[in-house]
């Protein structure tokens, strides 16, 4: 999850400004970049248990052993919580998984060297340490008491204020990861085409990506349970956000609903502030409960921005959030999907033709079957597996005409062989990893935590 936004003292007096913040985002093509963020879970490598943060193999231990790489770290009341390196960073989600976020790159080559150097230097420190990390969507055995809190004091509200939402948020913060992908738009009008196309085919993501079917060391029915969490974490900041494929959609719609995304938080003066439940617009208003009288700043709306958790989410950028974490090569393959899709014109168009005449229901009904079916639920009249056929086939075509080459002029189609693999198999990463639980391994977590770490 995010750091707190850099702090900025420019008051907010008006809505206009908050469109104008998302707006500035609009870039031509040639300035179009790909930004990948990952998550994995840190183990303990002879026992299999998540780490604590403090302690020779703690969260700790794992940053301050990447700052040896020239990572400078980021601390929150004297504890390190993140690292930095140029654009990119790493951070910490609320139970210790490690994420990369990484910086605005041009290609996805550029993006697979960039996570092949930071797995080089985790598998480096983590021999030193005795330490792994585990590339799925839901950790498959640990319950949630073991998992420690990490010392960053939004998640200590959010924490407090999930339950009062749903019955998995906290389990959406402690024991879950996803690989996303974050993409630039030259316009409005860009912008609301790709997110309706985005937000309507991110079910198919989460089929092809699918890699969560264990819960405390045995199958939970699902092949993505995380993207199932997500269903019953917070009404009021989750979901498809129907809106979105409606007359009228544009920047200032956007603002409107998360002007009714109820607050988190508001950062002051290196601490934060519980504002859980209350109104941006109170605090607009100057009736903020938590902050009486005083007016929000730019700064506080950009950490509002991230307190929403819709499969797409709009903020300088589009973020695609509908997979599950997995091995190094679909950390690559799902930048490749998404830029396929929708950095070329004709691709985007044949993408948007597929999704177009989909109702509310039939988006609705994916979003409820894709955790459990997966490749085998349906996509309007046809099944997500002969869907993601066709989008793969698009997306394969946009990025070679693209053209961006690699060092054996190969293009960044290379990237999705993986998932291809999959859609033409019809069988997801989590039937996959159920076949070999339930036969080869017999249920061994050793296996399954070596099988499936970087």
């Amino acid at each position: 999850m995010s750091a707190p936004a850099q702090p900025s003292t420019e008051p907010i007096t008006g809505k206009a400004q908050l469109v104008a913040y998302i707006a500035a985002g609009c870039k031509p093509p040639e300035k179009w970049r790909i930004g990948t963020e990952h998550e994995k879970f840190a183990y303990t490598a002879d026992d299999l248990r998540p780490l604590p943060y403090e302690g020779p193999r703690g969260i700790r231990a794992v940053l301050e052993a990447f700052a040896e790489f020239g990572w400078q770290p980021v601390l929150e009341n004297g504890k390190p919580i993140a690292l930095t390196q140029n654009d990119a960073s790493i951070t910490l989600e609320p139970g210790g998984q490690v994420e990369l976020s990484g910086a605005p790159l041009e290609s996805v080559h550029q993006t697979c060297i960039e996570v092949n150097k930071h797995l080089e230097q985790a598998k480096r420190l983590g021999e030193k340490l005795g330490i792994g990390f585990l590339g799925m969507g839901f950790v498959p055995q640990w319950r949630r008491d073991e998992m420690q809190w990490m010392p960053k004091g939004r998640y200590a509200i959010m924490g407090r204020y999930m339950p009062t939402k749903g019955k998995l948020g906290l389990d959406m913060m402690l024991r879950t990861c996803t690989v996303q992908v974050n993409l630039d738009f030259a316009s409005e009008a860009d912008m609301v085409k790709k997110f309706r196309a985005s937000l309507a085919l991110q079910p198919i993501a989460t089929a092809l990506f699918a890699n969560s079917p264990l819960t405390e060391g045995k199958p939970n029915g699902f092949v993505s349970y995380r993207s199932h969490i997500w269903t019953d974490t917070d009404p009021d900041r989750c979901g498809t956000i129907p809106f979105v494929f409606e007359p009228g959609m544009g920047f200032e719609r956007y603002v409107d609903w998360m002007l009714d995304v109820p607050m988190y938080f508001v950062y002051r003066e290196g601490r934060y502030i519980d504002a859980s439940g209350q109104s941006f617009r109170d605090f607009m208003a100057g009736k903020l409960p938590a902050l009486p009288g005083e007016l929000p700043r730019i700064g506080d709306w950009v950490d509002h921005l991230t307190t929403a958790f819709p499969e797409v989410r709009l903020k300088k950028f589009l973020e695609m959030r509908g997979a599950d974490g997995g091995p190094w090569r679909r950390l690559c393959a799902l930048p490749a999907f998404w830029v396929g899709l929708l950095y070329d014109a004709a691709a985007l168009d044949g993408a948007w033709e597929i999704a177009k005449d989909w109702t509310a229901e039939d988006h609705d009904r994916m979003r409820a079957e894709v955790p459990r079916l997966g490749l085998k639920a349906m996509a309007g009249k046809r099944t997500v597996r002969d869907v993601a056929i066709d989008l793969l086939a698009l997306a394969r075509a946009g990025l070679d005409r693209r053209y961006r080459l690699n060092a054996r002029g190969r293009t960044e189609a290379i990237f999705l062989d993986d998932i291809d693999e999959i859609a033409q198999s019809g069988t997801t990463p989590a039937e996959a990893i159920l076949a070999e639980f339930n036969g080869r391994t017999g249920g061994n977590m050793a296996a399954l935590y070596r099988d499936h770490s970087y």
